[in-house]
């Protein structure tokens, strides 16, 4: 009896080893670990120093780069240490917001997905009256990542413009404003919506507006709402086939019925970025 338990001991012994995690190849677990999302390769990478090891591999984080990270690196950016990085690490870095354009614009991936994110902020846009102080400001807030937003006293005639050439990897991108009714302002530690000077929104739409150099064209009209909340609104969706080339994109928001005033409005950034993340700006409100 004893002896068969030890030979079945022995026997259950043998079959562990052979399935243990850390037996596996290191090329092989990398092999593995490209065709899971970077964050699952870095939960993975948890396992056992073999697949820590292997998910270090430059070839893994080289295919979760976008196809045109040189160009962010060497026209954006403009940084060589970046160059230098393990890709693993490249990546990492290229996640963080990174601000270029001197400081009104910023590019970022998507953790997940790898998918290129722009956000341009209102003082690169064009705006009639911007510099006339009785109808539009420029105020600080900490909830905008460029620390400021244009803020809409009173006007007759709302025309906010852009343009951006960026080179796009392969894919469709949606183009969104970021928009608030009201000004904000923090007391005794609480968020309060002001929204004296709201008026105007609710007779006419706006209209927003995306054409590219190719001939793309789209326009969406909807009427603004929800004060006190920060909205994505959505203009339309471009389509990038060529990964190499440069798109020319020009956006806008208008509203120019001059039979009634406008105001009240807040200007944050337009977000570029891919449709599928879109989508989750837009639902996440």
């Amino acid at each position: 009896m004893g002896a068969n338990l030890s030979s079945i001991q022995s026997e259950s012994d043998g079959q562990s080893q052979k399935h243990k995690l850390g037996d596996i190849p290191e090329s092989c677990v990398a092999l593995v670990l490209s065709y899971f999302d970077p964050p699952e390769i870095c939960k993975l990478a948890g396992l056992n120093r073999t697949f820590r090891a292997a998910s270090l591999a430059d070839f893994i984080w080289e295919s979760k780069l976008p196809s045109n990270y040189r160009f962010i690196i060497e026209k954006l950016l403009d940084d060589d240490n970046l160059c230098k990085l393990d890709k693993k690490d490249l990546y990492a870095r290229l996640c963080r917001p990174n601000s270029f354009d001197g400081g009104t614009k910023e590019i970022w991936l998507d953790k997940r997905t790898g998918g290129v994110c722009l956000l341009i902020s209102s003082k690169a846009l064009t705006i009639t009256g911007i510099d006339d102080r009785r109808y539009w400001n420029h105020i600080p807030t900490d909830e905008s990542r460029f620390h400021t937003v244009a803020y809409l006293q009173q006007i007759w005639w709302v025309e906010i413009d852009g343009d951006f050439e960026f080179q796009f990897p392969v894919g469709t991108y949606s183009l969104l404003f970021r928009l608030q009714l009201g000004k904000v302002t923090k007391r005794l530690g609480r968020r309060v919506c002001n929204s004296e000077n709201i008026h105007g929104w609710d007779i006419k739409p706006v209209q927003l507006q995306l054409t590219t150099l190719d001939g793309q064209h789209a326009m969406f009209r909807c009427y603004l709402d929800n004060p006190g909340i920060w909205m994505y609104y959505h203009a339309g969706d471009f389509v990038v086939e060529e990964p190499n080339a440069l798109t020319k994109i020009r956006f806008s928001l208008t509203q120019i019925d001059c039979t009634h005033t406008k105001g009240g409005l807040c200007v944050d950034s337009v977000l570029l970025c891919p449709s599928s993340l879109g989508n989750e700006f837009r639902s996440s409100l």
